[in-house]
C-alpha cells in the first residue's frame, strides 16, 4: 500500500523535532539566545523534539495504529504550551519562542492532514 503522504508527515515531524531538540539543547548547554530564557521552555522543547524524533516519527513512518494518538498528543501539548506562554508569560516570553512555537503548531496542522489524506485514500480504496 502507497503511504506517501504518511512519509512525508513523518519527514516533517522529524524536521520540527530535531530543531525543537536542537534550540532546547543549545540553551540547557549554556549557550545564551540573547532574551531571558524561561526556565522550563528549554526543557520542554528538549524533551518534545526528542520524543518526537524518536516516537512519533517513528510511529507515523510506520504508519502504526498508534501514529494519530501520538500527533494529536503533540500537537495538543503544543496547543497547550502556546496558551500558557500567552496568558501567564505574556510580558516576559521571547518572541523567538513565540515565533518558534507557532511554526512547530502549523507544521503539525500540515502533518495531520497530511496523515488525514492518507487515511482517506486508504478508507477510499485508492
Amino acid at each position: 500500500m502507497n503511504t506517501v503522504l504518511n512519509k512525508i508527515a513523518a519527514i516533517l515531524a522529524l524536521s520540527i523535532g530535531v530543531m525543537a531538540a536542537f534550540a532546547g539543547g543549545k540553551v540547557l548547554l549554556g549557550s545564551n539566545p540573547g532574551y531571558t530564557v524561561i526556565n522550563w521552555l528549554p526543557v520542554y522543547n528538549y524533551t518534545a523534539g526528542i520524543l518526537t524524533v524518536l516516537v512519533t516519527t517513528t510511529l507515523i513512518w510506520l504508519n502504526h495504529k498508534l501514529a494519530w494518538p501520538a500527533a494529536i498528543i503533540s500537537f495538543g501539548l503544543h496547543a497547550l504550551i502556546m496558551i500558557i506562554l500567552q496568558t501567564s508569560y505574556k510580558g516576559v516570553v521571547a518572541p523567538d519562542s513565540i515565533q518558534a512555537m507557532t511554526v512547530r503548531l502549523i507544521t503539525w496542522v500540515v502533518i495531520l492532514g497530511l496523515m488525514y489524506a492518507q487515511q482517506r485514500k486508504k478508507v477510499g480504496g485508492k
